[in-house]
Parts: structure tokens; sequence; C-alpha cells
């Protein structure tokens, strides 16, 4: 025989059945955001909530940037895309078998003078940077497309093309503090 009951769930929460030590039991747990990953990670912040301070990246962070040591800013950044990496791959790890595909951002890196012959559309998909010289040696680095064949950034792979594109595009601006000499412009 079946029975119904009623329970009222709060807010921001779903009842699930789950089996637990061998026992049927009813738990809430938080409502789980469905949509797409790439509306659900848009900066840092996001990544880093989404896998939650109990993560062994966010820790590491966590624990870097509390403390007041000279830490270089591409290890910082370097910290920041591996957590943003592990978050939008959403539990997928390279297995690093054959048959396995993975995905990086993969960047061109302009100088001055391509710059300048660029159309104005292309130019809005670059990141510019300097080295403050005084010598005009400013360089752009934009997003060109993404590279399963890649030996290296194996910790800082996707699992998809449109994902490391994303990756590439939606955090360059942490992707040039970790690739490129820090800027001077305080930008």
């Amino acid at each position: 025989m079946n029975k119904k009951i009623e329970i009222q769930v709060p807010e921001g929460k779903v009842a699930e059945w789950k089996e637990i030590n061998g026992v049927t039991t009813l738990v809430l747990t938080d409502e789980k955001d469905n949509r797409p990953v790439t509306e659900r990670i848009k900066t840092f912040e996001d990544a880093r909530d989404e896998l939650g301070v109990e993560h062994p990246l966010v820790k590491e962070y966590l624990g870097v940037t509390n403390i007041n040591l000279d830490i270089k800013q591409d290890l910082i950044s370097y910290l920041k895309l591996r957590i943003i990496c592990d978050a939008l791959n959403e539990g997928w790890e390279p297995q690093f078998t054959s048959d396995e595909y993975r995905y990086h951002p993969w960047f061109n890196l302009y100088t001055r003078k391509e710059i300048d012959r660029m159309d104005e559309e292309m130019k809005k998909k670059l990141w510019m940077f300097s080295d403050d010289s005084g010598n005009g040696s400013d360089f752009g680095l934009a997003v060109a497309s993404s590279n399963s064949s890649l030996g290296f950034s194996a910790r800082l792979a996707v699992k998809s093309k449109e994902l490391a594109e994303y990756f590439g595009n939606q955090f360059i601006d942490i992707w040039s503090d970790y690739v490129a000499l820090p800027r001077k412009d305080n930008k």
C-alpha cells in the first residue's frame, strides 16, 4: 500500500530520495542550477563558488591570497585558471589515453604594427598590454582557436573545443596575467 505524505521544501532546496547506509532517506539538498556551465561561470568568483571552499584548489588559493607574501602574479593567475578549468569541466578530468581529446585555449600574439593593420572588429577581440618601454612596443593577445594536439598545459585542458574558446575569451585578462609580463598601466 502506498501512502502519500506532503512536506514543505524550503526555498532553494530540493527533496530527493537517497540510499544512505542501506536506508532510503528523504534528503533536502541545495537546488542545482541546470543552466549550461558557460552561463553559470562568467567570473573567477563564479568558478570559485561553483567548486566551494572545500575544493583543494580553492583552499590553496585562499591560503596563498590570505597571507602577506610577495607572490608573483603569474602564479596567482595560474591557480585561478586551474580553478576556472575545474569548474568549467564539471568533474571531467583528462585520462591521457590515445583516444581522448583535450582542448586548450590557443592565443596569437600581435605586434603594434600588426594591430595597426587590423580592422576595428578584430581589434575589439584583442587584449592589449604593454611593456611600457617607451618605444611603442605594445602587444595584443587574442584567442585564435583551440587545439587538442598540444603537449603542454594538461592541467588547463577542457573537454571540448567550444569550452576552450570560451575559457580563452571569457577569462583572457587572467590568461594575459599568466602568459605575459605584468602590465604597468594598472588596468
